[in-house]
């Protein structure tokens, strides 16, 4: 409905997700976030949804927080809010997560966009921790995420300074995996989420825990988890498929099973 927070159109095997607060450059609201994730999440649970792209308007993904809220709100409100946990169920997200970003990606917002998979960015797009300037910091993954990411002297900059990134920056410190033109910010990230949502889901899953994991261990550590993975994906009805369509010589059907 054109009056949700939160806008849902599914394309076949792909869902869109966009932000609708217009008006607040999509700011994120207590009441947005909770629609989000509960429609996050209803999409992770269809086993016919392979790949979700979440994006905001060509002027702003999301400019941050929603600052009237917090300027209310105690530190016992924001502990009991469990505002944090609402991260943590977009990051556990099975289903692979896609950010259309374009305009203002600052402060929650960008940490929303790192929270998802890849980020495809319009020539437009702005990131930004602008925080420190109200006296505050991120606070949903902003300085870890950010600086894991771009290395600690870029984080530092942006954080302490209110440095905004550029796309083409973003690009090149590795934040963001594409540039697009203006005009091309959705239909583009729509595209690579088509081109994810053909390939097997059991092997693009364990394939995205993989990658999060090499983010998050040692190299040892995350060579075994590789390997695991890698049994346990090539035991799935899909890797039969895929290696079978290949000798084949024809397109695989995959099932997710």
């Amino acid at each position: 409905m054109a009056d949700s927070l939160v806008l849902v159109e599914r394309d076949g095997a792909i869902a869109v997700v966009l932000l609708n607060r217009p008006d607040q450059l999509n700011a994120l609201s207590d009441e947005l976030m909770e629609e989000l994730v509960s429609a996050l999440n209803k999409l992770d649970r269809d086993e016919g949804v392979r790949a979700i792209v979440l994006g905001g308007s060509e002027r702003a993904f999301a400019a941050g927080a929603d600052i009237g809220e917090l300027a209310q709100a105690s530190a016992i409100d924001l502990y009991y809010q469990r505002r944090i946990e609402r991260w943590d169920a977009i990051r556990g997200l099975w289903t692979p997560l896609i950010a259309a970003v374009s305009g203002y990606c600052l402060g929650g917002g960008c940490e929303l966009a790192m929270a998802c998979d890849l980020i495809v960015a319009s020539e437009s797009a702005q990131f930004g921790q602008p925080e420190t300037g109200l006296g505050i910091i991120p606070g949903a993954g902003g300085t870890q995420r950010l600086t894991r990411a771009v290395g600690k002297a870029l984080a530092m900059d942006v954080i302490l300074s209110g440095r905004r990134l550029s796309a083409n920056e973003a690009l090149a410190a590795g934040l963001v995996a594409r540039v697009v033109p203006n005009e091309a910010w959705l239909e583009e990230a729509k595209g690579l989420a088509r081109e994810i949502a053909e390939k097997g889901p059991v092997g693009t899953r364990l394939a995205k825990e993989s990658v999060d994991r090499a983010f998050e261990t040692t190299l040892t550590a995350g060579l075994e988890a590789e390997r695991r993975a890698l049994y346990l994906a090539f035991a799935s009805e899909d890797a039969k498929e895929g290696l079978t369509a290949f000798t084949e010589k024809r397109k695989p059907e995959f099932k997710g099973r």
